[in-house]
């Protein structure tokens, strides 16, 4: 009975130390299959170090991407200087009809405005009395050169008749000049004298309303401003540290709000020598023709193409870094070495590319996926 009771305690005791021992070999480390962190030892520079084992962080190497640089800017549409006239009347007087309105398309020889002026009534008054004269002086001609085939009178008194006659003359045609550039026609007598637009175009300014008195030249604006709107400017500003990028030349894509998804062409044809010591831009002019799209006033993205080609370089868009406003990529220097170097992004390429405009060059080997070894690098 004794030994029953013996056996049964020594195998309770073995069964108690197996279970034990399955326990403790059974029991699975979740880190003991993966591999040991990498090791970084520092340089001198904080942007260089080196890694243990840099096969855990692929490389890729950066490829060479010629591309024509390019500017965007915001601009605005507006009238080609050379191509706006004024218009204006030479004789003072009130205004008694207006025949075209602020943004009216007219054509040359339009009648734009009448005007009662008694300047035109004391042309004509001049006109009438230089005639006057030179019918008198005609007729003292003829009679001088009668009297004098009859032995009646001398040669200087022909003579003088003619100098009267000859200035009579010209008094008329002087007249006759100055109605005509008041606007008046000398055969059809009258105190109304019509504006008529001097060229085709659009009135793009008004300064003229019905009744408004018109002063003479010195001291009164234009009436109306006609601007022929087939080829306009497009005006745009750019910052101080992007003219070295535009020339005189260059090629413009044009953007209108208004019709998204189409495109003009232009060229730059004046880079302002001026800036604005305010924000720091000059005055970009491009000069565009106008199918019947632009309209002044109107906003617009402009596209500048400059026309020498640039290598640079492209890299995988994970490559690229963005910490605290700034980009950086890794770049492999061999001998388990990395650097981080800061790079200026350009635009988002096909294939999950991104160009690199500065801060390293064709053929760079460059960490994959930097964001994997920025977070090994962290404390």
């Amino acid at each position: 009975m004794k030994c029953s009771v013996w056996w049964i305690v020594i195998l309770s005791l073995l069964l108690a130390f197996g279970l034990a021992g399955c326990n403790a070999e059974g029991k699975i480390d979740p880190t003991a299959a993966a591999p040991p962190p990498a090791q970084v030892e520092h340089e001198g520079d904080v942007n260089v170090f080196k890694v243990d084992r840099p096969e855990q962080f692929p490389i890729a190497t950066a490829l060479e991407l010629k591309v024509t640089p390019e500017l965007k800017v915001t601009g605005l549409v507006s009238p080609d200087v050379s191509r706006n006239v004024p218009v204006v009347s030479l004789a003072s007087g009130r205004v008694m009809e207006i025949h075209a309105r602020l943004g009216d398309s007219v054509t040359k020889g339009q009648l734009l405005v009448r005007v009662q002026s008694n300047d035109i009534s004391a042309a004509f008054s001049d006109y009438r009395r230089a005639q006057a004269d030179a019918r008198l002086t005609a007729s003292q001609l003829d009679r001088a050169k009668l009297l004098y085939d009859r032995g009646a009178v001398a040669q200087k008194d022909v003579e003088v008749a003619e100098d009267a006659d000859a200035k009579a003359k010209v008094d008329v045609d002087t007249a006759r000049e100055h109605l005509r550039l008041l606007g008046a026609d000398a055969d059809r007598p009258s105190a109304l004298v019509d504006i008529t637009a001097p060229v085709s175009g659009v009135i793009t300014e008004q300064n003229v309303t019905a009744a408004a008195g018109i002063k003479t030249l010195d001291n009164s604006p234009n009436l109306f401003t006609i601007s022929d709107l087939s080829e306009v400017w497009i005006v745009c500003d750019v910052y101080e540290n992007d003219l070295a990028k535009v020339h005189v030349g260059d090629g413009a894509d044009i953007y209108l709000d208004a019709y998204p998804g189409r495109v003009w062409k232009g060229r730059i044809s004046n880079v302002g020598p001026i800036l604005d010591p305010n924000i720091r831009t000059a005055k970009v002019r491009i000069q565009v023709s106008n199918p019947g799209t632009f309209r002044i006033g109107m906003f617009v993205t402009a596209t500048f193409h400059g026309e020498a080609r640039q290598i640079r370089a492209s890299v995988p868009a994970a490559a690229v870094l963005h910490l605290h406003d700034r980009e950086w990529v890794y770049l492999f220097e061999g001998d388990r070495q990395f650097r981080r170097v800061e790079v200026v992004g350009g635009d988002m390429l096909p294939g999950n590319m991104q160009e690199i405009v500065s801060g390293i060059k064709p053929g760079d080997r460059v960490v994959s996926n930097a964001l994997v070894l920025e977070n090994m690098l962290e404390p």
